[in-house]
Order: structure tokens, then C-alpha cells, then sequence
């Protein structure tokens, strides 16, 4: 009966319709499958990652932590902290339980500080014009500069910032904030030459902020409101300069697996003069560290949160000056606005 019924046009194409939609479903699932497989991407961290250790520090009721200028980590993985508090030099453990502090009523102003090969701690008092070598104790072994006395001479300095220091002793100060040179002395704090002044050729400086040595001898001073680092030779030659890569603010030399030296550097990318500005970069725009060889090629950029003034949460910062690394990668960091110190953890 239906077969009759399906001679008519109208009744046949009826009949073959859900036929002919079968046939082309079945079609179009034949094709999916002959397409080509999806791509499995790998999901592997090949950059270097980190995250904060937010309780990492444990400090005592009352021990107060203002300006973070300093950072410095010494043989034994103990953390170091230069700090514009009423106890400016303050030790943590490698668990970053509180050890101790000195330098209260001695210091007036803190900037960077370092050690040297023998241990011993170098600071750099910015306000009282003056580089000291303490034990790690907090007695005074030698002062470069002359204390309170601001001044661009053989024995005076203006507001210097950091400081290295070779193996035989010789002492490299960025005198910064105040004058624009390099000072050298000797290991008993002679005077033996200076270099440097205003400007923006090679080996002229606007603000040298930040000063380290690699392994070699090489000096590397983060001249920063001109957004470089130079490159120089204990005698003052000019060797190169890294550009168009950051606002430097801290820097610190770390060694490879290889036993190479890697140069670290913490502040902002680059920026542009603004009106009211009297050092480029404050506030930043931004906040990053970044790692170097010693050819001034990139190996590594981290960026960090800024945080709002007064209002930093954990992993922000804000107003980035210092950074330390660890023997196990850890870095860090401290920051001016954000009065603390925080450490990363590199994400595995």
C-alpha cells in the first residue's frame, strides 16, 4: 500500500527526504572523523616563575621596618636588612626567624648594603654622607667620608648610595644622590682617584644609584635616571652600556650552575621625564627584576604588581630599590613606599 501511495512526486519525495538527511548526517560525521586531530600544546613553564612566601618573616612585636633600601644575604643563607628604622640593621635566619639588630642611634640614614670577602659588612649611610665597615657584630672598622660633612673632595662625599668591594680590599662607592662620580679607596680608605660627572655620554652619570663587581672586576653602576647600566674597568675605562631596558634602582651579582656571573636588576621599565620629577621613575610605573650575563644579554624578566600607597598587599610592591638571591633561587626584594621586605619562591 505505501509503495503505491509513493509513485506520486509529491508523495515520493516525501518518502526519500529522511533518506537523503541520513545519508548526508552520515556524511558529514565521515568528515569530522578525516579532519585533522586536535593539537595537545604543551603546558610547561619554560621562564622562570615565582610567587610570594607571604609569612615567610617572623618578626618580633614592636621591631618596626620602614624604607627597605637594603638587602643582603651572607654565607651562612642569613637575610640582612638595611632599613630607615629605629634599629636600621636587622638579621633574619635562613627560616627567616629574627636573630638580631644593631646600628640604633649610630645611623642615621640607610641605603645599600654589602659584605665583603671577609665577611664583613659594608653600609652606606646616605644622609650622614659616609661609608662604614662594621663586624657583623655592629663595630665600626673603618668610615669613608667624613661624617655630617656633605662635600665632592678626597675625604668628603654627598649623600653616597652603595658600595663594592674586591677581594684585595680596594672600595668603589657610587656617591650618588649628591654628586655624580665614582670614588675609589684603597683597603684602608685612601683616596685614589675618582671618575664621573653630570650627563648622558659614556661614563658620565645622572644619578648613580647602584654599584656592583663581578668576579672579574668588573663594575657595574645602575645609572639611573638615564635608564642604563655602565659598564666599567677598576681604572675607570668605560667598557659598555645596557639601554632601553629598565629604570635601574638595586643590583646584585649572583653565579651560575656553570660558575658564569649573572648581574641582577631590580626597578621599572623605562620611562620618560615628567614635569615634577627630580629622579626619573619616582613613582614608577611599574615593577620588575631582571637578570643579565655579563654581555648585558637578557636571560630572565619578572614582573611584580605596584601596589597602592598605604595599601600593598602581599607579592605587590611598591617603589622596588633592593633585591638578594639565595642559593636556592629565592629572591628578595625590598621597597621604599611598601616598607618591608618579601621573598619569591620560584614555582617548580
Amino acid at each position: 500500500m505505501n509503495a503505491i501511495r509513493c509513485r506520486r512526486p509529491a508523495a515520493l519525495l516525501r518518502c526519500l527526504l529522511p533518506v537523503v538527511l541520513a545519508i548526508a548526517a552520515a556524511a558529514a560525521r565521515a568528515q569530522e572523523k578525516k579532519g585533522p586531530p586536535e593539537i595537545q600544546w604543551p603546558r610547561v613553564n619554560l621562564s622562570p616563575c615565582y610567587e610570594v612566601d607571604a609569612d615567610f618573616f617572623h618578626r618580633p612585636a614592636g621591631l618596626e621596618w620602614r624604607d627597605l633600601t637594603g638587602i643582603a644575604i651572607d654565607r651562612q643563607g642569613q637575610i640582612w636588612l638595611a632599613t630607615r628604622a629605629e634599629n636600621p640593621v636587622q638579621v633574619f635566619d635562613a627560616k627567616g626567624n629574627f636573630v638580631r639588630t644593631w646600628g640604633k642611634g649610630l645611623i642615621v640614614s640607610t641605603h645599600f648594603l654589602r659584605f665583603d670577602h671577609e665577611g664583613m659588612v659594608w653600609l652606606a649611610d646616605a644622609k650622614d654622607h659616609v661609608v662604614r665597615r662594621f663586624t657583623p657584630e655592629g663595630k665600626v672598622l673603618l668610615t669613608l667620608g667624613t661624617p655630617g660633612e656633605a662635600g665632592c673632595d678626597a675625604t668628603h662625599m654627598n649623600l653616597p648610595t652603595d658600595m663594592a668591594v674586591s677581594p684585595t680590599g680596594d672600595v668603589f662607592v657610587s656617591d650618588g644622590y649628591g654628586n655624580a662620580r665614582i670614588v675609589h679607596f684603597d683597603k684602608r680608605g685612601k683616596f685614589v682617584k675618582q671618575w664621573g660627572k653630570p650627563g648622558v655620554g659614556p661614563g658620565e652619570f645622572s644619578f648613580p644609584h647602584g654599584i656592583v663587581m663581578d668576579s672579574k672586576g668588573r663594575l657595574y653602576v645602575a645609572d639611573r635616571s638615564n635608564n642604563r647600566i655602565q659598564v666599567f674597568e677598576q681604572s675607570g675605562k668605560f667598557l659598555a652600556q645596557w639601554r632601553n631596558l629598565l629604570v635601574p634602582w638595586g643590583l646584585c651579582v649572583t653565579r651560575s650552575p656553570q660558575g658564569e656571573d649573572e648581574i641582577w636588576a631590580c626597578g621599572s621599565s623605562p620611562m620618560p621625564w615628567r614635569p615634577d620629577d627630580k629622579f626619573l621613575g619616582c613613582p614608577p610605573k611599574d615593577q620588575l627584576f631582571m637578570k643579565f650575563d655579563t654581555t648585558g644579554r637578557v636571560l630572565q624578566l619578572w614582573t611584580l604588581p605596584k601596589g597602592e600607597d598605604g595599601k600593598e598587599k602581599p607579592g605587590e610592591v611598591n617603589w622596588l630599590h633592593t633585591l638578594a638571591i639565595d642559593a636556592q633561587g629565592n629572591v628578595f626584594v625590598g621597597d621604599i613606599k611598601g616598607q618591608r621586605a618579601q621573598k619569591f619562591v620560584p614555582v617548580k
